[in-house]
């Protein structure tokens, strides 16, 4: 049976790949939902099941997997900024205190039958000032990032502590999704 990865993240990627998956990967067409009003679970999920429905449909026999990580403070979901004043707003906004990431997954079987569920983890940002977000987005690209960071990239610099999985705030809650996958047939 194949496996199917419906997103160009890299971090989702390798941390599949580092789990010993076998899978290809197939960008999905699907626009994402922007809707301020849903929680956060219902909107990761939401948004998770139309990247892997737009590409289940192309592979029927595969089973597929969406998903979509948001950042969310004050209620407010952080999504990837359109550039660089608007990450430093993000980086302003999360420094000094905690917020949330919700990594909504959905995998989608042959035959159709869908499986969603989401994971939710706590970041303590450090204190910033001005001179290290500048030293940070030195050494982190922060426009294809929810939230305009990665935990995975020089994470030590801006993140004091974390709550949860360390996956699940990289993208990809892998040990919730091995248990969902039942991973017979997709290990190498």
């Amino acid at each position: 049976m194949s496996l199917v990865l419906a997103s160009g993240s890299p971090r989702r990627r390798d941390l599949l790949a580092q789990a010993g998956l076998v899978f290809d990967v197939v960008v999905s067409p699907a626009e994402e939902i922007h809707d301020p009003t849903l929680p956060p679970d219902c909107l990761c999920e939401g948004n998770a099941k139309l990247k892997a429905a737009a590409v289940a449909l192309s592979h029927p026999h595969a089973t597929v997997i969406g998903a979509d990580t948001l950042v969310f403070i004050d209620a407010d979901a952080l999504g990837k900024p359109a550039d660089l004043d608007e990450a430093r707003a993000m980086l302003r906004r999360l420094s000094g205190r905690a917020h949330i990431v919700c990594t909504g997954v959905c995998v989608i079987r042959p035959g159709g039958s869908i499986h969603t569920f989401h994971e939710l983890s706590e970041v303590v940002f450090r204190v910033l000032d001005e001179a290290a977000i500048d030293a940070y987005f030195l050494l982190v690209n922060p426009l294809d990032k929810a939230g305009a960071y990665g935990i995975q990239a020089h994470g030590e610099r801006i993140v004091a502590e974390i709550r949860g999985n360390i996956d699940n705030v990289m993208g990809l809650p892998v040990t919730r999704l091995l248990e969902v996958l039942g991973t017979a047939g997709h290990l190498g």
